[in-house]
């Protein structure tokens, strides 16, 4: 499946989602629901994904987690905060760097209307 048919499918998933249950629940709740839709389209997903820190000849395991690594291909890093800041953005950028990922996916599910929550980040 083409990458940015996998992309729309997380992203159909996350409205879904968002027009069920509406803002204001736990990171958990939306990462375990995103994880079963995404699932029930017969997509490849997986959840907490352990991601070592090499520095230089050291693997150091400080207990970074992607929350969710799609088709291994596209990361998943959900939120449920009052807004995104730049540390958000950060965390992304260094987990796709580390897992080699090409392309992330930001959701703040904590909004009004989920696409001022949604940002696209591209390596």
């Amino acid at each position: 499946m083409h990458i940015e048919k996998i992309f729309k499918t997380v992203l159909d998933c996350s409205f879904n989602i968002h027009s069920t249950l509406g803002p204001g629940l736990l990171e958990s709740t939306y990462e375990e629901c995103l994880f079963y839709e995404i699932l029930q389209s017969g997509i490849k997903v997986e959840k907490q994904i352990p991601l070592p820190l090499i520095y230089k000849e050291v693997k150091l395991d400080a207990g970074y987690r992607v929350d969710l690594l799609v088709e291994n291909k596209i990361l998943v890093e959900i939120k449920s905060v009052e807004s995104l800041a730049d540390i958000h953005l950060a965390q992304i950028l260094t987990y796709m760097k580390l897992s080699g990922c090409k392309l992330g996916l930001l959701i703040n599910f904590n909004v009004a209307h989920l696409k001022a929550g949604i940002k696209r980040v591209i390596l």
